[in-house]
């Protein structure tokens, strides 16, 4: 495979990761500009043991060595990631994974950025995500942040993906 093919396919699927994160519209939500970063803490909170469930996967944030695993199925392809979690700074999230496809493997880093306000929490993807309410105040049930569950969702599933992207080596 090569570097070209491995850099798409790092693209491809980390771009599949929260594709509701990348739908929110181009205006800005009001009053981010009066927010502050999530400490490091508060992130900690909200991700670790939990899995953040997507549209078509979910990753596992793990408070044991900082292991970030996921999987996906985005456009129907079998997918998964191995890696770790981190906090790179005040409000911003980070998983460097090791993504596995039946057509290679590829490393990515992706990163989102918290604020808050209030009961409202904003999230956007790095580095050129928009801005757009992770969580209301109070929290709807359609807030992307419903979607983080506590335990993991991600290890009896991550079996089958890896068996599926196994038979095509």
């Amino acid at each position: 495979m090569s570097t070209i093919q491995k850099v798409l396919l790092a693209v491809a699927l980390a771009g599949s990761i929260a594709t509701a994160a990348s739908a929110a519209g181009t205006r800005e939500p009001a009053g981010i500009e009066t927010s502050k970063p999530l400490s490091n803490a508060e992130i900690y909170k909200l991700y670790g043991q939990n899995s953040w469930i997507w549209k078509a996967g979910a990753g596992y944030f793990s408070v044991k060595a900082r292991t970030f695993t996921a999987w996906s199925r985005e456009n129907g392809a079998a997918s998964y990631g191995i890696g770790r979690w981190f906090i790179t700074a005040p409000g911003k999230l980070c998983f460097n994974a090791d993504w596995h496809a039946k057509n290679g493997t590829a490393a990515a880093i992706t990163c989102f950025s918290h604020r808050k306000k209030g009961g409202l929490i904003y999230q956007k993807r790095e580095p050129d995500g928009q801005w757009y309410v992770f969580k209301n105040a109070p929290a709807q049930p359609t807030d992307e942040f419903a979607k983080l569950r506590h335990g993991n969702y991600v290890s009896s599933r991550l079996r089958s993906i890896e068996a599926i992207v196994g038979q095509g080596k």
